[in-house]
């Protein structure tokens, strides 16, 4: 078995937080010191994201907006809580083939269109330890 990398992995590039009060969360996250970017609905996938920085670093809140979604479910399961870790790597489409051949279980086999514009991915938690894992991807010179 090879130890080499299937792919390349540029950082973590967020952590999404599911809330079921987004305004509570945000406030609590602000006092942290972090700077809230924006908050958005994302109505395709039943969310509400208020999006944050701390230097060169970034949080999600997640909220539900309908109650049938994945974040609403996640929600009643386990409240409160760590939803998602996102990685950066420059090249999203290629990331997904190798782990799609080394027999990852990928949610989607194809970048589709996240917060920002961002193309992204998800991996399933089953081939991840538990942990529900998003590919985002980036330039190298921008992390």
């Amino acid at each position: 078995m090879s130890l080499a990398p299937l792919i390349t992995v540029l950082g973590i590039h967020h952590v999404g937080i599911v809330v079921a009060d987004l305004n509570a969360a945000s406030e609590r996250y602000r006092r942290l010191g972090f700077r809230l970017l924006e908050t958005l609905d994302m109505p395709e996938q039943g969310v509400r994201i208020a999006a944050f920085a701390a230097g060169r670093d970034y949080l999600e809140l997640l909220t539900p907006l309908d109650m049938e979604s994945g974040v609403a479910r996640f929600l009643a399961a386990r409240g409160d809580g760590v939803h998602h870790v996102a990685y950066a790597v420059p090249d999203l489409a290629t990331a997904l083939r190798r782990l799609d051949a080394a027999g990852y279980e990928l949610i989607d086999r194809e970048p589709r269109v996240g917060l920002h514009g961002w193309r992204v991915a998800f991996i399933h938690p089953r081939s991840c330890h538990g942990v529900l894992t998003e590919l985002v991807e980036v330039a190298p010179a921008s992390e």
